[in-house]
């Protein structure tokens, strides 16, 4: 197994991006916050996980272990390949998921692009207990660098690419990030102490919380796939 990599990001796309470790460039499915971390040329490490199928050996990158062993758990449900575990990743931080199963909050769970009702009980009723609780997992997602991306156009891209990687439609996408650019733009230019209203505001708090005039590309995703999950 390959645990990690660590070495100089050779290039970013909406799904993935290349790691060269020795001379060797790699290629690594992310979610889209673990990319939101990587920069084109600078050093970063991530967690993976190699899933070896007959026709393939596919790495997918994790801003941590906890992000890793996560994914890797989900995998062993019912009906949950690498793909959908990414994708449940892409909506949840690990805490929240675990906080999601115990609560069987089965709203949450359907906000995750291809899974249904049924699909989010058969994960409620598997993983309950397995995925431990909230705070259990390792910190360290800033092993992959810096989670903030300075200014307003790079942010909006990178979570368009995501939503569009996620399978939403790029209408769809460019009014969610309509939707919650206003409190973004007005919190990351606040800092983190300005008030908030709702779970909205809450997110929009998030995102400008690493520091005053940067958006958090990651929570910022997931503040685009609550407004979708609602339309």
């Amino acid at each position: 197994m390959i645990a990690h990599l660590d070495g100089t990001v050779s290039s970013i796309a909406p799904d993935g991006a290349v790691i060269e470790v020795g001379g060797v460039g790699l290629l690594v499915q992310c979610a889209p916050g673990t990319l939101a971390r990587l920069r084109a040329g600078e050093r970063a490490r991530v967690a993976t996980s190699l899933v070896v199928r007959e026709d393939s050996l596919t790495l997918y990158g994790f801003a941590d272990d906890d992000e890793r062993n996560t994914f890797e758990l989900l995998q062993t449900a019912s009906g949950i390949g690498p793909r959908l575990a990414l994708a449940m990743l892409a909506v949840f931080r690990p805490d929240a998921l675990r906080r999601a199963v115990a609560a069987q909050d089965l709203a949450a769970l359907t906000t995750v692009p291809g899974i249904g009702r049924k699909g989010a009980q058969r994960i409620v009723l598997e993983l309950a207990g397995r995925l431990g609780r909230p705070g259990d997992g390792s910190p360290g997602a800033a092993a992959a660098g810096p989670s903030t991306a300075a200014g307003a156009d790079p942010w909006r891209e990178q979570v368009r690419a995501g939503l569009v990687n996620l399978g939403w439609q790029a209408r769809d996408a460019d009014q969610a990030i309509a939707a919650i650019e206003p409190e973004l733009l007005v919190h990351a230019g606040a800092g983190p102490d300005a008030p908030v209203g709702g779970a909205a505001g809450a997110d929009a708090a998030a995102a400008a919380e690493p520091a005053a005039g940067t958006v958090d590309v990651a929570v910022a995703l997931r503040a685009a796939l609550r407004v979708l999950g609602r339309a």
